[in-house]
């Protein structure tokens, strides 16, 4: 399987652009036309060929030469598409953006080749701080659980009537009655609700 360079179609004068769209060019005496883009390279030679019959150009430099007559060409082209000065705003827009994309893709690759350490530095950074964040989520898991026992032990000693001594200061008194999760904090809500 052969891979097509950029640019290249199957069509005459149809050439592919980098943002994928199709475009086609005509010589009108010593100015070269084009007539916009488009979506696929077949409506781009249909285009063509509609310029071409306006143009008196011979039928040998046509792309669909079965076409016969100037209006049936230009009843298959596809109609062209009008530009706003909205759309014109729209694409300067979006070529700075473009631009300024390339611009940063193209300092990255100077900064990567230029200083490789920065690269190795940031790249342990951000390990670092993954470990970390593991290292903390395992934590308040542990945490978490270590609350639900305590909370379960209470309860139980609670039911069994062993905490009958207790004060509203003792610890034991508070873990009983600690919130572990959301389901708790309902729980207590709908309880002080009733």
């Amino acid at each position: 399987m052969s891979m097509r360079r950029l640019g290249a179609s199957d069509f005459r004068r149809v050439h592919e652009r980098r943002s994928g769209a199709f475009s086609f060019e005509i010589w009108f005496g010593e100015k070269r036309l084009s007539l916009g883009t488009f979506d696929t390279a077949e409506e781009a030679a249909r285009a063509y060929d509609a310029a071409a019959w306006r143009l008196r150009r011979p039928r040998r430099e046509m792309n669909f030469p079965d076409v016969s007559t100037s209006q049936r060409a230009q009843d298959l082209a596809p109609l062209p598409r009008l530009f706003t000065d909205e759309d014109r705003r729209d694409n300067r827009r979006r070529q700075r953006r473009l631009a300024i994309a390339e611009m940063d893709v193209e300092a990255m690759a100077v900064w990567r080749e230029r200083f490789p350490q920065d690269i190795v530095n940031e790249r342990q950074f951000y390990k670092q701080r993954r470990t970390k964040g593991e290292a903390r989520r395992t934590e308040r898991a542990a945490y978490r659980e270590n609350k639900r026992a305590r909370k379960q032990a209470a309860q139980l000693k609670m039911e069994l009537g062993e905490a009958s001594s207790w004060d509203s200061e003792d610890e034991r008194y508070a873990d009983a009655y600690i919130q572990t999760s959301e389901k708790d904090i309902t729980e207590s809500e709908s309880k002080n609700d009733e």
